[in-house]
């Protein structure tokens, strides 16, 4: 069986004991980055093998992982950070189990998304998350689809362009009290989390290193 295991966005206490469990039971664990995943296992004096299954990973890779979950081996799908299938090409994975009968099992663990919305403080009844936003092509409709919605979104973004976006942002919604909330390095040492208006938004200065996650209040 394939095992979809959320791991730590930062904290390695973060990691369930469930989630340990699978992890030294399992065959193989495929992983996106093996030594980002082999300090994890280690923490937990965990031996199991590893492979890379990742974005340039070739078609050749996922057959193989198909095949020897075909063949009786259980298999735990991991990411570098949260919870796989979100915004990684994990989800590719558990379709193929689907279409071939495997049986995929969760292990919930932690996510960025849902981190990062229970601290903003805004209404998370309904949600939109968009992901990483366009580097270019499709940028401005991105931005000026954020700027319409009225349902709150959460959004990611690249370390290098966080000062762009900040006067993207600022120049697209025309609402100067509207709220957002910016992540940087969820649960890790550094960790800061901040909530202001696009006005005070616009003055801030935020560091061009770390993961941040963007949540952005929906349009009243």
């Amino acid at each position: 069986m394939l095992f979809v295991v959320g791991t730590p966005i930062g904290n390695l206490s973060d990691l369930t004991a469930r989630a340990s469990e699978v992890l030294g039971s399992v065959d193989l664990v495929a992983c996106e980055d093996t030594r980002v995943s082999r300090k994890l296992l280690n923490s937990i004096n965990c031996h199991t093998r590893t492979i890379s299954y990742h974005s340039h990973s070739k078609g050749g890779r996922l057959s193989w992982l198909v095949d020897q979950l075909q063949t009786g081996s259980s298999i735990a799908l991991i990411t570098d950070a949260g919870t796989p299938g979100i915004s990684d090409p994990g989800g590719l994975l558990v379709e193929q189990a689907h279409e071939h009968k495997i049986k995929v099992v969760p292990v919930p663990g932690p996510s960025s998304v849902i981190t990062a919305l229970s601290v903003s403080g805004f209404p998370s009844d309904k949600f939109l998350f968009l992901g990483f936003l366009p580097k270019k092509k499709g940028r401005k409709t991105a931005l000026q689809n954020l700027s319409e919605s009225s349902m709150t979104t959460v959004f990611f973004e690249s370390p290098e362009r966080i000062i762009s976006l900040q006067h993207d942002l600022f120049a697209t919604i025309n609402d100067s009290g509207r709220q957002i909330c910016v992540c940087r390095e969820l649960s890790k040492k550094y960790e800061e989390i901040w909530v202001g208006s696009m006005d005070e938004y616009a003055t801030k200065d935020f560091r061009p290193q770390g993961e941040y996650v963007f949540v952005l209040r929906g349009k009243k």
